[in-house]
């Protein structure tokens, strides 16, 4: 396979090699040289070496544009990139180009791999396709001139691609699968199982697919994670559309859509929009709260900026030498007088997303009891909103097993660019419930009987409360009490019944007699 075809004359190829290359994104940097250069180009065998990133062009012309392009370029860090250009053989991808006879022979056999209805293309172990060894072909996904060919042909032939399996081609670098961003950006699920992929960092070099389905098990990187939250934290910050990896449904980022173009308006005593804005928050949080119990918090990445912080304290009494029975988050404390260490406190707060949420995944797990929320909006400016939650949860694994502790948290947001709640600061305070808030934790208050009270009630609300008894099997009043208590949120009042049903909390005399 692949004669020594070589496309221009000796000397007309030029290396362009970007120092410290590795750690810039190929669409950015490509755009942001080609934005600089005064002339237009085509990399050719773009790939990554060690720190670097290399391409090559064909034209002399071209190549001093290039050269003037050096240190004109700035990344986020303010940092020059500089750029070297220098004379070269002809790239490896050109002078081993399939011959037009072996890239019609691997087309037809990529034809036979493709599913029209599916829109799915099956390229798992491609080299040894009898319809490729019968003819001699050798195409092996590693090499660049291979894969080339085979995104070549995808973006002539199947340019609605949605599904793409490359398992089992021992896959040890995507340098050269990075061009499907821009051919063919239509995939959505990418199927990479099976492979000799040893690093996270080489996601990053596809990172540009709006992937919703990822398969990576049986690659070596998978090991290099401490637990699965992590594994998944790192995966989705690559892609953060992705809602299923390796066939795992993964859940939903917490966000609030609204309709305004601002989240947040100036602070008027008479503002008509202060209804609107009680009523995000109320549900931001029981979306947030819904998903910090569900026991997979890996859906709390999208609530938070990729820069924000948390961190999170407990009560510090120094005559207190008992030992605490918050100690599953005395480690995490960050608090300034029992921390005599100025670098233990810096590191205690937890700053990226990323870090966040793997900070809440360790911590115990609970139940928030969403009735006994005290929600306090204190600051709000056009573009950021301070509020604070109290409450008592309770633990629900572990050896602090059905423990109740109070809580208090307060959050700053700022509207995010799909019109949804981005939280930059959060800040938690957890103590010892009290007898009373321990009493009173999630506890359904028995209702006064009103013999018209369901007069009382709108026609809509009337049909929810003969609804909710009839699924609940608990009496009129019973269920009008749980919808009220839930704000007439049927699906959390569902959620909250189920819960104490579940913990023996709902005495007898709530329920109807059966006959």
């Amino acid at each position: 396979m692949g004669k020594n075809t070589q496309d221009g004359t000796p000397g007309s190829w030029f290396k362009i090699t970007i120092p410290c290359g590795g750690k810039y994104d190929k669409t950015w940097l490509v755009n942001s040289i080609q934005n600089h250069c005064s002339v237009p180009f085509t990399p050719v065998d773009f790939h990554y070496v060690k720190n670097q990133a290399r391409f090559f062009v064909q034209d002399a012309g071209i190549a001093s544009a290039l050269k003037d392009v050096s240190y004109k370029i700035c990344d986020e860090e303010n940092q020059k990139i500089s750029i070297f250009v220098n004379p070269s053989n002809v790239p490896y991808s050109v002078r081993y180009k399939l011959e037009p006879e072996e890239m019609e022979q691997l087309k037809l056999t990529m034809n036979k791999r493709y599913d029209v209805f599916q829109q799915a293309l099956d390229l798992q172990r491609l080299r040894f396709d009898p319809d490729l060894v019968d003819h001699d072909i050798d195409i092996i996904l590693n090499r660049r001139n291979c894969m080339a060919a085979t995104l070549q042909i995808i973006e002539e032939n199947f340019r609605e691609l949605l599904s793409l399996n490359l398992s089992n081609n021992k896959l040890y670098g995507l340098d050269g699968l990075s061009d499907i961003i821009q051919m063919v950006p239509t995939v959505k699920i990418l199927n990479l199982s099976n492979n000799e992929l040893n690093l996270v960092w080489e996601l990053n070099k596809i990172k540009g697919l709006n992937l919703e389905e990822l398969w990576l098990e049986g690659n070596p990187l998978c090991d290099t994670f401490p637990d699965q939250s992590t594994y998944i934290s790192a995966i989705k910050d690559c892609f953060p559309k992705l809602l299923r990896l390796d066939g795992q449904e993964l859940s939903p980022p917490v966000t609030v859509d609204i309709d305004t173009p601002y989240l947040i308006k100036p602070c008027k005593e008479s503002y008509k929009g202060s209804e609107t804005l009680k009523s995000l928050v109320l549900q931001f949080l029981q979306e947030y709260y819904l998903t910090y119990d569900s026991g997979d918090r890996q859906g709390l990445l999208g609530a938070y900026h990729h820069e924000a912080c948390f961190s999170l304290t407990i009560p510090f009494n120094p005559e207190d030498l008992a030992p605490s029975s918050l100690c599953e988050y005395s480690k995490e404390s960050r608090n300034m007088k029992k921390l005599k260490d100025p670098y233990l406190w810096v590191q205690l707060l937890k700053h990226t997303k990323r870090d966040i949420v793997c900070a809440l995944g360790v911590l115990p797990k609970t139940q928030h009891d969403l009735s006994s929320f005290v929600v306090d909006m204190w600051f709000q400016t056009e573009m950021m909103l301070c509020f604070s939650v109290n409450g008592v949860f309770k633990e629900v694994e572990g050896r602090s097993q059905g423990s109740v502790r109070a809580f208090t948290r307060t959050f700053i947001v700022t509207p995010a660019s799909n019109s949804s709640i981005c939280i930059v600061n959060d800040e938690l305070f957890v103590r010892d419930a009290t007898p009373s808030e321990t009493q009173n934790a999630f506890s359904i208050q028995v209702p006064t009987p009103i013999s018209s009270s369901m007069s009382i009630l709108s026609q809509e609300q009337q049909e929810m409360v003969q609804s909710f008894s009839t699924q609940s099997g608990m009496k009129l009043e019973w269920s009008q009490k749980c919808l009220q208590d839930n704000e007439w949120n049927y699906t959390r009042a569902g959620q909250v019944f189920t819960m104490l049903k579940n913990e023996g909390k709902i005495p007898e005399e709530a329920f109807k007699q059966i006959p």
